[in-house]
């Protein structure tokens, strides 16, 4: 079954009349999906998708979330040359943005692994796009944090310059026993308020290290530290990552791994 998207997708890029590959004489072809680079492997399950969608059949070589390196075969296809033909560059795109994110948060989660942090994406994604940027994110050994709005409450800097955290709080709470409150703080002050108002996660914004530092610290002094979940974010790139993870943090949020991933380069090459 194909999602809708993946339907729009291949609609947005064939268009109504493709005259030219509509006019050729349709052929049963033989194809296969090459990696031009080593990465983590992801897109794969919505290629085949896009693939038999189109009646072709395909033989995947590797599996979402594989290790692979320049040079490796990922599927092999058979069926109609004009189907493969129209499939070919939105399955090159999907596994080029979803490998090129799975490869960059597999090589953030790689440097901190020593430190128990977890590295979470955030809602910095592409419109339309975010089911697919989220997934690769998992694949690459991260966490997709909220989906969307609904997921959980996370109480903003902008919340809090328009309510206050306490009457923020306090409606979040009417929320449902269910959904999970997150503050996001800005000082130690904030961070030790947002800890005994009953936050279940405190979003250390923009903070830098040392401060982070001494906000566990305090927490820690005061016996709040055990009971929330503690995240930093903002401003954190891999060339400060470590340094992050090593303050103590549960996780580390980072919109650069959707917004700045670099994509993983694929070809499909017929046989």
């Amino acid at each position: 079954m194909i999602v809708p998207e993946i339907e729009h997708f291949l609609r947005e890029d064939t268009g109504d009349f493709d005259v030219f590959h509509d006019s050729l004489p349709d052929e049963v072809i033989r194809a296969r999906i090459i990696a031009k680079e080593d990465g983590i492997l992801a897109g794969l399950e919505e290629t085949v998708r896009i693939f038999n969608h189109r009646g072709v059949s395909s033989s995947c070589k590797r599996e979402d979330g594989d290790e692979i390196a320049g040079g490796d075969v990922v599927i092999d296809l058979e069926g109609s040359s004009r189907a493969i033909l129209q499939s070919e560059r939105v399955a090159l795109n999907i596994l080029g943005r979803m490998g090129g994110i799975a490869t960059l948060t597999h090589a953030c989660a790689e440097m901190v692994k020593h430190t128990g942090a977890r590295i979470a994406c955030t809602r910095k994604t592409t419109p339309g796009f975010r089911r697919f940027e989220k997934k690769a994110v998992m694949l690459g050994g991260g966490d997709p944090h909220r989906f969307n709005l609904t997921d959980a409450i996370m109480i903003k800097d902008n919340h809090i310059r328009i309510y206050g955290m306490d009457a923020a709080y306090r409606v979040a709470k009417k929320a449902g026993f269910m959904k999970k409150i997150e503050i996001e703080v800005e000082s130690i002050d904030d961070a030790v308020r947002a800890a005994k108002l009953g936050a279940d996660v405190i979003m250390f914004d923009n903070m830098d290290v040392g401060s982070i530092t001494e906000a566990i610290s305090m927490l820690n002094e005061k016996g709040l530290r055990d009971s929330v979940i503690l995240e930093a974010s903002g401003g954190i790139s891999m060339d400060n990552l470590t340094m992050y993870a090593e303050t103590g943090v549960n996780v580390i949020s980072m919109g650069m791994i959707t917004h700045s991933a670099r994509w993983l380069d694929f070809s499909l090459e017929v046989r």
